[in-house]
Order: C-alpha cells, then sequence, then structure tokens
C-alpha cells in the first residue's frame, strides 16, 4: 500500500508526536497546473458524462508547501480535493500558520476512528446473508464481478494473502496496488505479514465478505469473486482514537487517481477521545461538517465514485446511536445490518439521523458481527451490478440497489429501504422498472385490520412519526390472514414488512 504514485497523493514520513494533527486549508491552486490523475480516471469520467477534470484535480500549490516548509512544518498527507494539508503542530505552531496569508483556516484533527469489528469470516455469519440478498441469481447468470475493480479502505490485511478464502485473488494476481497511509515507505507486502492488534485482521475479513470463496467446502463468502482490487490501509489499530480522515481522504484520492469507481470503507468517525471539547456531536452528523464527509460528497457528486460505507456499530449507544461520518453523506451508499429471520435492524446497527432530509442507512443486510461485514457483501453485490450493467453511474447504481431492496419505496432510518435483492437488481439492469411489491393503504380512527399475504406467523413493523423515521420497531402477528393494528402516540405511517412485500399504512 505503500508505493509512490506521481498522479495521486505523495506521502512524507513523519515521526509520531504528542501534538495533534491538524488540517492545514489554502486560499488558492495554480490553475495552470497538470491535473494529478491517470488516463483511465478522465475516460472513465468521460463515458459517465461527468466533466473530465476540474479544479479539484490540480496538486497543492508547490509554493505553498516551500513556504510551509519553511515555517519547520512536516506535512503528512495532502488532500486537492479539499485544497489541504495535513499536518502534527504544535499550538505555537498552530497560531502562528494560521498568520500566513496563503492559509484559509487550521483546524485540529482530533474525533475518533472507530472500525465497526468484527469476528472472523465464518459459515454462520455469510452463508445465511449470501441467501438473503440471493447470490445464486448472479451465479445463475454467470456474474462474479469480472473486470470490476473495488478499491477497500481498511485498518489493516494481516493474512490476506494466505486466506484459503482469498486464494483466488492472489493466485490470479488480482490485488493491483497496496498503499499503507499509517507507515508511508514500508512495502506494502508487509501489510500481509506483520500484526501489531486484531484490528490488522479486519480489512482481511472485508475482503473476504466482498470476494472470498472457499471452493474446498463450496461456501461463498462474498460476491465479487473475479473482482481485481487496490488495498489501502489507514487506520493504526494501536491509536484507534486518534483521527487519521487525512489518510482515508489521501486513500480516496489515490484510487480516484487511478480510475478506481467502486470502494468499500468499513470505517467511521463519531465521538473522540483525547480532548472532549474536539469531539464530534451528532448534530454534526449531517452530511457536510466533517472533512471525511465533505470528500465523500465530492467523490460522489465531482468523481462518479460509488462509496459503500458501514453505518456503524453505535446503535445501542444512548449517547451517539445515529450514524458516523462519511455515513451521513447524501451521495455514498451506507449500509446497516439486519436480524436473520425478520429482516429488522439488529441492536447494534445505528440508526439514521432524524435531522437528515434523506434515509440512511441507505440500505441493509444480516451481519452477525456488525455492519463491517453488511457494508461489503453489498459492495460485491454493487460490482455484480456493474458487471452486469458497466455503464450505470455511481447514482445510477445507489438508485437501482435502493429499488431493488425489500421494502422500497417506504424507506425508513432504521433499515433504509431494507435488503437488496439480486433478482430484482438484475432485472433493473436490463429494464427501468419493476411490478410493483408494495401497497399503500389509509387507515381512519385507532384500530386497523388489514389482509396481509405471508407464510410466516410472525412479521415486522415499523412504527414511524413520519414517511421515515421510526417510533419503535416490533413484531405482529399473522392471524388467519390479517395483521391488526392498534394506533400509537404520534404514529403517522406504519409499515408492515411482509419481506416479498411491504404494506404501507398512513393513518388518517
Amino acid at each position: 500500500m505503500k508505493r509512490i504514485f506521481s498522479l495521486a497523493l505523495v506521502l512524507l514520513p513523519c515521526l509520531l508526536s504528542a501534538s495533534p494533527k491538524y488540517w492545514i486549508y489554502l486560499k488558492s491552486k495554480d490553475l495552470n497546473a497538470t491535473p494529478a490523475v491517470s488516463s483511465l480516471t478522465l475516460e472513465n469520467r468521460q463515458k459517465l458524462g461527468l466533466i473530465t477534470s476540474d479544479e479539484l484535480d490540480l496538486p497543492i500549490k508547490r509554493e505553498y508547501e516551500l513556504a510551509l516548509c519553511d515555517q519547520s512544518v512536516k506535512i503528512i498527507n495532502r488532500s486537492k480535493w479539499l485544497n489541504a494539508v495535513s499536518a502534527v503542530l504544535t499550538s505555537e505552531q498552530a497560531m502562528r500558520i494560521r498568520d500566513l496569508d496563503f492559509v484559509q483556516e487550521v483546524v485540529p484533527i482530533d474525533p475518533g476512528f472507530y472500525i465497526a469489528r468484527t469476528k472472523a469470516i465464518e459459515k454462520a455469519q455469510m452463508a445465511p446473508v449470501m441467501s438473503q440478498v440471493q447470490a445464486s441469481a448472479f451465479l445463475k447468470e454467470g456474474i462474479t464481478a469480472k473486470d470490476v475493480t473495488i478499491g477497500v479502505i481498511d485498518a489493516g490485511f494481516y493474512g490476506a494473502d494466505s486466506s484459503l478464502s482469498l486464494t483466488q485473488i492472489f493466485s490470479n494476481k488480482r490485488v493491483l496496488g497496496i498503499r499503507d497511509y499509517v507507515k508511508p515507505g514500508r512495502a506494502g507486502d508487509l501489510l500481509f505479514s506483520t500484526a501489531e492488534s486484531f484490528s490488522d485482521m479486519h480489512g482481511t475479513e472485508v475482503l473476504a465478505a466482498i470476494a472470498g470463496i472457499d471452493d474446498q467446502d463450496q461456501v461463498q463468502y462474498g460476491m465479487a469473486t473475479n473482482a481485481k482490487f487496490y488495498l489501502a490501509r489507514t487506520d493504526y489499530s494501536l491509536r484507534e482514537y486518534r483521527g487519521e480522515e487525512d489518510n482515508w481522504i489521501a486513500a480516496m484520492e489515490w484510487m480516484d487517481s487511478l480510475g478506481v469507481r467502486l470502494i468499500n470503507t468499513s470505517l467511521g468517525y463519531a465521538k473522540g477521545f483525547s480532548d472532549p471539547r474536539e469531539n464530534y456531536i451528532p448534530s454534526q452528523m449531517d452530511g457536510k461538517t466533517s472533512a471525511i464527509t465533505r470528500a465523500a460528497q465530492i467523490a460522489s457528486d465531482k468523481k462518479g465514485i460509488m462509496l459503500i460505507v458501514s453505518a456503524g456499530n453505535e446503535g445501542d449507544d444512548k449517547s451517539w446511536g445515529i450514524v458516523s461520518a462519511p455515513a451521513d453523506a447524501k451521495g455514498v451508499l451506507s449500509v446497516g445490518a439486519t436480524n436473520g429471520k425478520l429482516w429488522n435492524r439488529i441492536g447494534y446497527s445505528s440508526t439514521g439521523p432524524e435531522f437528515l432530509s434523506y434515509v440512511k442507512p441507505n440500505v441493509s443486510c444480516f451481519s452477525l458481527y456488525g455492519t463491517s461485514l453488511s457494508a461489503p457483501v453489498i459492495t460485491g453485490f454493487a460490482a455484480c451490478i456493474l458487471q452486469a450493467n458497466p455503464k450505470l453511474s455511481n447514482k445510477e447504481l445507489i438508485d437501482l440497489i435502493e429499488k431493488s431492496a425489500h421494502l422500497y419505496p417506504y424507506g425508513n432510518n432504521f433499515v433504509g429501504y431494507g435488503v437488496p435483492l439480486a433478482s430484482r437488481a438484475l432485472a433493473l439492469a436490463k429494464a427501468p422498472y419493476l411490478p410493483s411489491n408494495s401497497r399503500f393503504v389509509t387507515a381512519k380512527g385507532k384500530n386497523f385490520e388489514i389482509d396481509v399475504v405471508s407464510q410466516d406467523s410472525l412479521v415486522a413493523i415499523y412504527r414511524k412519526k413520519n414517511n421515515k423515521d421510526v417510533l419503535s420497531q416490533q413484531v405482529a402477528k399473522v392471524q388467519n390472514g390479517k395483521v391488526s393494528l392498534k394506533r400509537q402516540n404520534g404514529e403517522r405511517f406504519t409499515t408492515i414488512d411482509l419481506r416479498d412485500s411491504v404494506v404501507e399504512v398512513e393513518w388518517d
């Protein structure tokens, strides 16, 4: 992960320091500079109808870098998208740098970086979710994400090259590039052989959930079994609460410069640790505040990148509860986690903030061990759709995946539009519409009985205060082909989840 690529962000070695890390935002760029992206990136953007190159692709001004060096600033990462550099500064340095005439702003980087923790990939985790999302529908069509390139930004990839479930990736030389943004200059191959903590296997588990297959036991762990990969390590596991969003943004820009269109990240920013005054707070998960969210939105709007992000595992945390950055960005596909049987939200899965005007998470799927594994499952799903229809833009792909989900069009802030289904997604990839699997009814009074068609005796229901925000998630009985509802205080809508269809009730 640490080969220097002249078109991407170049990293300089930085000694660890007790001083905090800062973003130094700059005022302008050299508009005559050469865009720092590859010809493949430009070609991809042209095919998608995007502006092939703009000011965001221009590198940081060299004269600004030299001026910062004169102030004894050791630059860690450069972000051409944000027109900023990151550096470790003392408080005295930060004050001095703010007074430079070319500096726009100096902002601390010290929010907490959370890994949505997993346990080792196993059959008990992956077999049910492969069935749930109908992975066999892709196999039946011979779709395995062939010719699709995926970027994975994570904490570490220890043991990936020797994992039985990833043999087909490494034996066929389908890892195209590796970068280590935590320890710049270290040979990329050391990521596979060096572990400092259990978190250094996190990226390996994520990679298996995207593309893993065990030929010996005939177990499919992921759907993108023939994809190609770029891997980036951006989080230092022994310093989990130190802000490293600059590493993440650097990795995003590197992958964009290489023409990568689909990226998975199972990392997120929420609360801080060392200085509570610098923590993010829930109200800042608004899709526009954090640097990492703003970069994710740039990737979506300006660069045509499909970014799939874990919603987060803070659903049971009363001090937080909602998605973490960058899952709050409107342009990313945020993925929550469901229970296996009823497909409703599993307790730890983070919910979408009620103050957002759009649905988060976008979709969800089964995961025993965190949204860290549900997001890569959907990344493999998305890669298969891209093989089926390579002309889809990132926004068209998000729209297709949402429409393929089992609750569509009645999404909510617990599970989004529900579980994407491969059979529906493949149909949508060939045609712009599907027969409706939804029904809308109006209920009067406090009690309402509705006819349903279900093979199950219990179904999930979502009681909502408006068309997306859930008051409570419950289980209802199906008796004699009917579900009986009693309206709760503040309840305006009720979603009845029948898995193969959905009923939306509006209370009059």
